[in-house]
Order: structure tokens, then sequence, then C-alpha cells
């Protein structure tokens, strides 16, 4: 049992240097693929999209705020009662549509940007079976990278066609 222990100790190390580990940083790869770019115009037209509606839906309310204000010394109370019910539904219409807005936005950003993750991971992956590594991890969430771990990072950018 003890022999069988301290061969054990002596394998230990030796299969630990067969091992093949390497790195990739997935924020710097995925500012570099292409798709990237075209899904930032995508959604900046979206969000510019909404932008508008809503400073048109704000500019509406303020009119009429406006109008409120300049008319509410003549205005009979039920007239008032009436307007002021009118404001607080397009603030709340507003708020809604802001909230709608936000949340198609991220919808749509997850949408988009989810093959994206999915490619990358998929390129990372065949690189690491293909060049035999043990483990490719992330850089950007590395403390410490030693001078035997590999950048794997060219081979990934060529499997995604990225120069």
């Amino acid at each position: 049992m003890r022999k069988l222990i301290i061969t054990m100790l002596l394998i230990a190390p030796m299969a630990l240097s067969a091992q093949k580990f390497g790195h990739v940083n997935t924020q710097e790869l995925f500012a570099q693929m292409p798709e990237v770019a075209q899904i930032r115009l995508k959604m900046d037209t979206i969000q510019s999209q909404y932008e508008a509606q809503l400073a048109s839906m704000n500019e509406e309310i303020q009119k009429k705020a406006q109008d409120y204000q300049a008319q509410e010394a003549t205005m009979a109370d039920a007239v008032k009662q009436i307007r002021q019910q009118e404001l607080q539904e397009m603030q709340q219409r507003i708020q809604l549509f802001y909230q709608t807005a936000e949340q198609d936005i991220q919808k749509k950003q997850q949408e988009l940007l989810t093959p994206v993750h999915e490619r990358m991971a998929k390129a990372i992956k065949a690189v690491g079976e293909r060049e035999g590594y043990t483990y490719i991890f992330d850089a950007a969430a590395m403390v410490h990278i030693g001078p035997d771990a590999q950048d794997a990072m060219p081979a990934v950018k060529k499997e995604l066609g990225i120069k």
C-alpha cells in the first residue's frame, strides 16, 4: 500500500505536466466578431425609435399640462378633475411605455447576442478539441497566467474567421 501511494505521488506531477492549458479573452474576442457591430447598429436603431416615440409622448403631455395650467383658473371643478385625470393617465401610459420599451430592448438584444455567444463557445470548444487542450480559461477572469499557459486566441480567431 505504501509503495502504491509513493508511486502515485511520483506519477501525479508527470500527469499534470502532460495537460495542456490555454486562455482566451472572451470579451476581446466578442468585441472583434463582425456580427457584434451589426447588432450594435440594429440596437441603436431600435433604441432611437423608442426614444423618438417617448419624446413625442412627453411633448404631448407637456403641452396638455401647459394648457391645463393656463386655463385652470377659469375651469369648473368637474372639468379640472377630468383634465387632471387625463394628465395622470397620460403619465401612467408614458411610464408603462418606458418599461415596455426597456424590456423589449433587452429581449431583442438577448435574442440577437445569444447566437453570437453560442458561435464563440463552439469555436473555443472546437479549438480545444482539435489542439488537445485540457482546459481553455477566460483570460479576462484570470488573476495570473503562467508562462506554460498557451494563448488559444489566435486559433479561435482563425476558427471564427476573424483576422
